[in-house]
């Protein structure tokens, strides 16, 4: 009898660690930028997955500065964090942030903007492939313009994956319409303010455009508020399905934007931080598909991506 209650007490013992190891996980979070409407609902996503977990932890705003980042990073690694979610600044400035994670043997996700260097051992990304977002928008306004006419592309942050890999979607739909023609492409750094500086520019400098491809609803509505009534009726589309760009579909403003799961990507990185953590094995692209959104079907997304 005391033999198997000491079995029994023995098993518990051991199971004991488990239980305590899930809520004891530490995580911290750098977000390149906390005043970026879609970057909200990530970092929303991730705090109240990290609360339904148990995880504990912080999330910091690197204000798009990448010393900063790197320094948050480091802060997360002197802390003796569990794992740490980067989203990145600059996607092409990220090896220092590997190395110090790779170095201090710390579980790395990287969460929206995939980054543009090798991942190893126990580094993942979560997110979405960011040329099917162009190419599922292109093809929409290139419908919607009846294959022929002229295009600008407003450009997100040129140091960003996302704004190369969104472009380089729109192109390759636009080679396959021999009389659609790209006649601007210009950043906007992401911005809605800075949308609007640069389409009033292109309004100023008489440019023949029939069609706006945004690589992000912010800049898409930026450019309508620079097109004010639209007389001329370009065409406009974004990127992300904010809830103002569902609105602005929903009143025939847009013609369309692409689904990007925040909320997806926000619960993603968490949970991958906890299987890398635990030393279970994750795919190195966790994958959050994008969706084509028009006025026949927006009101399937309203009660998504909200902050």
């Amino acid at each position: 009898m005391n033999f198997k209650k000491a079995i029994v007490t023995s098993m518990l013992a051991c199971m004991l660690p488990a239980a305590v190891f899930a809520k004891d996980i530490q995580v911290g979070v750098s977000m390149a930028l906390f005043d970026d409407n879609f970057l909200t609902i990530v970092r929303t996503a991730i705090q109240k997955e990290m609360q339904k977990d148990g995880v504990k932890g912080q999330i910091e705003d690197a204000k798009g500065d990448v010393a900063q980042q790197l320094q948050q990073v480091q802060n997360f690694i002197g802390q003796g964090v569990d794992a740490i979610i980067v989203n990145p600044v600059d996607t092409n400035a990220v090896k220092p942030i590997i190395d110090q994670a790779e170095k201090a043997g710390v579980p790395l996700i990287f969460v929206n903007r995939r980054p543009q260097a090798q991942m190893t051992g126990k580094m993942a990304y979560v997110g979405s492939d960011s040329e099917l977002a162009g190419r599922l928008q292109m093809e929409a306004l290139a419908k919607a313009m009846g294959g022929k006419g002229n295009i600008a592309i407003l450009l997100g942050d040129l140091a960003n994956e996302s704004t190369r890999e969104r472009t380089k979607g729109v192109e390759a739909v636009v080679a396959k319409y021999p009389d659609i023609k790209i006649v601007q492409k210009q950043t906007a750094k992401f911005t809605r303010n800075d949308a609007v500086d640069v389409v009033s520019n292109w309004l100023t400098a008489g440019d023949d455009i029939q069609a706006i491809a945004s690589n992000n609803d912010e800049m898409a509505i930026g450019a309508l508020q620079a097109l004010g009534k639209n007389p001329n009726n370009v065409l406009v589309a974004g990127v992300d399905g904010t809830p103002d760009a569902l609105q602005m579909i929903k009143n025939g403003k847009m013609v369309a934007s692409v689904f990007q799961d925040a909320k997806g990507q926000g619960e993603g990185a968490v949970q991958t931080a906890i299987k890398l953590v635990k030393g279970e094995t994750v795919q190195k692209m966790v994958d959050i598909p994008f969706q084509l959104i028009t006025k026949d079907n927006y009101e399937k997304y309203t009660s998504m991506n909200l902050k």
